[in-house]
């Protein structure tokens, strides 16, 4: 048999499936004519098929080399260096390609997924858009394409561009997947649902594909659901780190924190280096009470990833619970600004401070809990009384599920602006096209800020306020608000934002609700104390249960409630407890609880202890509400006055010790005093009415007040 009938018996059984008599003959052709270029190129083929890319690329461009102007094998030449990963030199290859043949569809297709490869995306979506120019119905191309807009963020172009995919191949697998990240891109959980379920039945990836499903259930607030297709996706893949990581997070979100930890520590036993997974964990251990052991796993973390900002901003944060003294948080605070804020271009410009001084002026506030939410608290009593006729009110909403609370917030701006879907850049446009004068930020370095958004100024007045009193670190950020018990002068320093003092108080509150109505002091009918504690238990410092110790000591009937979480966190505070001479029976748990419950909690607490060096805030006026004199220890750093400040203003100042010996004479001489400590719960409530700590209407005047003065000030001066 000659050697072309040799070789077109290989080729018959090559295409035929028959690999391995096809190897044979094309060998067989290649020892009595090793320098046959179509054997060369069809057995190098064979080895693309068979995934030895070396091979091929030898075999290929020994045939280029005998037939240089032959467009298929420069074409197979590039297959062959794009399957060893040399993209750059694919491209050039499909590029001589197109250069001789520019209608080439094919190629023009393969310059678009070596391009893509290369990492070449503003390349690699032009070449596919000439791709499907070319082919409007090569599905592949249109699927590549959704997948790189949607890494863009074009999610309303990626989702057409993939409904015509599919259009043309209704059972594209990835291509359905893709459908469901760009719908879920673009606010549509609902419908992103619809296409994972189709992409998992058509075996598309579906442990990806379940794990994203259950993240749309997650943002949708279907959480069972979401538990549900972790598990699933487990089931199909026991090592998948992604979906571990999905699960622990969410577990965090139901409260199991002991599942949640032990989730993520085994993900972190797969794949130690992942960054997020000890981010993950730190905040897991942080909501536990494990604070030291957090700020391990935060700093862990950025030594893995020091991209991280969202990791930085926790760690800048977490400082500020140990630390007695400003001086760590504020440095972590002036890294996190080198690191992430130094390089950026500032948007504002002193001549957008021009115009009337007495002008109506722009303010907007951002934040991811204008909702059912600790900080609704405060927000709603500001927003409600602002002066519209003066002030124009933005809100920049980062709301992931908005609720009634969200509805009363809207009601109160004259305009609300959805800014989930928007990246920092995105949303630092929207606030210049909006021209904001002054900008707000609620959230500093907590969850779900955007402290990135403030570092490119989109506002020539920046301000932060009410998340916690401390500093963000940030340049650009030009005014923090306080009050002069949480800062006195010598404080000025700690900050890299000028403080601005408030005549009253840093916080304005309401308890969003009108009950549970106050009860007589359980003392009374119980005949011991009960202390509480409902703060969050990062909290809990060992420089906490050092002040409490010697109360409890002294009290030895009296009995002390804290807010933990079920598990082991119960045995381990209990140790810590023994460990300082107190009984573990006498300590009570209660869990995390929906906020009517929460309240109600108080009903069974005579006497409030703070925490140090972080004092409670919210937690301690939601005990002042319910009648419940909290005793604090007055600390070094703003967030460890807290208790000073709001005491003050319900005429329990001396409530606010100034060492550790006062603040147990001060609870145990309550304690001691039971008809005193029902006076004061008779009273108190009234008492946090009657105080500018609940009046709305005097705190916006206040707010508005400084907002004016500080504007006026930089319109004389604007270069300053």
């Amino acid at each position: 048999m000659t050697n072309d009938a040799l070789l077109d018996k290989a080729t018959a059984r090559h295409r035929a499936g028959d690999l391995a008599e096809a190897r044979r003959l094309y060998e067989e052709v290649l020892a009595a004519a090793p320098s046959d270029s179509r054997a060369l190129f069809r057995s190098g083929l064979l080895d693309l098929q068979e995934s030895r890319p070396a091979s091929a690329l030898a075999r290929i461009e020994h045939a280029l080399a005998l037939e240089p102007d032959d467009p298929r094998y420069r074409m197979g030449f590039g297959r062959s260096l794009q399957a060893l990963g040399r993209f750059t030199e694919a491209v050039a290859a499909y590029r001589m390609v197109l250069a001789t043949a520019p209608d080439d569809a094919d190629a023009r297709f393969a310059l678009a997924t070596a391009l893509h490869s290369a990492g070449l995306g503003a390349e690699a979506v032009a070449a596919y858009r000439a791709a499907l120019a070319m082919d409007p119905r090569n599905a592949d191309a249109g699927n590549n394409l959704g997948v790189l807009l949607c890494e863009g963020r074009y999610y309303a172009e990626a989702a057409e561009v993939l409904r015509r995919a599919l259009a043309v191949a209704p059972a594209h697998a990835a291509a359905t997947f893709n459908l469901g990240k760009a719908l879920q891109g673009q606010g549509d959980a609902r419908a992103a649902i619809t296409m994972y379920r189709q992409a998992v039945a058509l075996g598309e990836n579906s442990t990806e594909a379940l794990c994203n499903l259950g993240n749309a259930h997650k943002e949708l607030g279907e959480l069972d659901q979401a538990h549900a297709c972790y598990a699933a996706a487990l089931r199909d893949q026991p090592d998948s780190v992604v979906a571990l990581n999905n699960l622990g997070c969410l577990l965090r979100t139901l409260g199991h924190l002991d599942e949640a930890e032990q989730t993520l520590r085994r993900a972190i036993a797969l794949e130690p280096g992942r960054a997020a997974l000890h981010g993950n964990l730190g905040n897991v251990l942080k909501d536990a009470g494990e604070l030291d052991a957090a700020i391990d796993e935060f700093r862990r973390s950025l030594e893995f990833d020091p991209s991280s900002a969202e990791t930085h901003s926790n760690l800048a944060y977490s400082l500020s619970f140990q630390a007695a003294t400003h001086e760590p948080a504020l440095a972590e605070c002036r890294r996190w600004n080198t690191r992430f804020a130094a390089g950026l271009s500032r948007w504002a410009q002193a001549g957008d401070l021009r115009g009337a001084p007495d002008r109506r002026l722009r303010v907007g506030y951002v934040s991811p809990d204008f909702r059912d939410h600790c900080q609704t608290s405060f927000t709603l009593p500001v927003l409600s009384h602002h002066d519209h006729d003066a002030f124009e009110i933005f809100c920049y909403s980062d709301v992931a599920r908005a609720d009634a609370c969200t509805a009363r917030i809207a009601a109160c701006a004259d305009a609300w602006r959805e800014t989930r879907r928007l990246d920092d850049d995105a949303l630092a446009a929207r606030i210049r096209e909006d021209r904001i004068d002054i900008l707000v930020d609620l959230t500093m370095h907590m969850a779900g800020g955007r402290p990135g958004v403030f570092a490119r100024k989109p506002a020539p007045l920046q301000i932060c306020w009410l998340a916690y009193p401390g500093t963000t670190g940030i340049d650009a950020i030009d005014y923090r608000l306080s009050d002069s018990r949480l800062d006195p002068v010598e404080h000025d320093a700690h900050y890299s934002e000028r403080t601005i003092r408030l005549p009253d108080s840093f916080w304005c509150y309401d308890p969003l609700t009108a009950g549970p109505a106050v009860g007589p002091p359980p003392a009374l009918e119980r005949g011991f104390v009960t202390f509480g504690c409902l703060n969050n238990p990062c909290k809990l410092t060992d420089a906490t249960l050092d002040l409490w110790a010697p109360v409890l000591r002294e009290l030895p009937e009296s009995r002390l409630v804290l807010m933990t979480p079920p598990g082991r966190r119960r045995e381990l505070q209990a140790r810590r407890f023994e460990a300082r001479g107190v009984d573990p029976a006498r300590l009570d748990f209660v869990g995390f609880r929906p906020r009517a419950e929460y309240l109600a909690g108080y009903l069974g607490v005579d006497i409030g202890l703070d925490t140090t060096p972080y004092n409670g805030h919210t937690t301690s006026l939601d005990a002042l509400w319910m009648g419940v004199p909290v005793v604090s220890r007055v600390g070094r750093t703003a967030v460890g006055r807290g208790g000073l400040s709001q005491l003050h203003h319900v005429g329990l100042a001396r409530l606010a010790a100034g060492s550790d010996a006062a603040f147990t004479a001060a609870a145990a001489g309550l304690a001691r005093d039971l008809a005193q400590v029902a006076d004061i719960r008779a009273t108190l409530r009234r008492r946090l009415e009657a105080s500018p700590l609940m009046d709305g209407a005097r705190f916006a005047r206040n707010l508005e007040h400084a907002y004016r003065s500080l504007w006026s000030e930089h319109a004389e001066s604007p270069g300053r």
